[in-house]
C-alpha cells in the first residue's frame, strides 16, 4: 500500500475537509498549500497526483496527533524522524485518536480482520523486542477500513 492511498483512506475515514489537510501538515512541520496537500491524496495514476513521501506522511500523522491531542507539555527536544512503517502508522493513529486496546480490536474487527489482544500486542512492540511482529499491509488496510465503517 503506498502513502497516497494511506493518506486518502485516512482523510475519508476521519472526514477531514480539504482546507484542514494543509493545516494538519503544517502542525507536523510540513508547510504546503491546500492544493498540494490534496494532490497527495490522489491515486498516483490520476492527473495532478503528487507522490506522498514517508517523511510527509509521518509529518501529517504528527500533525494529526497535535490537532487531536494538543501540544506536548514537556520542553523535550523534538525527536529525530524515524523510518515510517505500518507499525509506526498504526501507533501514531492509536495515539492521535486516543484508542485503547479494545477500540483497536473493534476497529480491526469492523475492517474484516478480527484479532485477539494476544495477537495485537506484538504490533505495538519495538522492532528489537523478541515479541515484535511486523504489521502487514492487510492488517493496516483492515484498520483503515474499520475506521471508515
Amino acid at each position: 500500500m503506498h502513502n497516497n492511498e494511506i493518506l486518502s483512506r485516512l482523510v475519508n475515514a476521519l472526514t477531514l475537509k480539504d482546507e484542514s489537510l494543509a493545516e494538519i501538515f503544517a502542525l507536523g512541520g510540513e508547510e504546503m498549500k491546500g492544493a498540494d496537500a490534496l494532490a497527495r491524496t490522489r491515486d498516483l495514476d490520476t492527473e495532478g497526483a503528487v507522490a506522498c513521501t514517508s517523511e510527509e506522511l509521518g509529518r501529517f500523522l504528527d500533525g494529526l496527533i497535535l490537532s487531536k491531542r494538543g501540544p506536548r507539555d514537556t520542553d523535550a527536544p523534538p525527536r529525530a524522524p524515524v523510518a515510517l512503517t505500518n507499525n509506526g502508522i498504526l501507533k501514531k493513529l492509536r495515539i492521535a485518536l486516543t484508542l485503547k486496546e479494545d477500540d483497536v480490536l473493534r476497529i480491526l474487527d469492523a475492517g474484516g480482520s478480527p484479532t485477539t489482544p494476544l495477537a495485537l500486542s506484538p504490533l505495538f512492540r519495538k522492532p528489537g523486542n523478541k515479541h515484535f511482529r511486523a504489521c502487514s499491509d492487510a492488517v493496516l488496510c483492515s484498520f483503515l477500513d474499520g475506521l471508515s465503517g
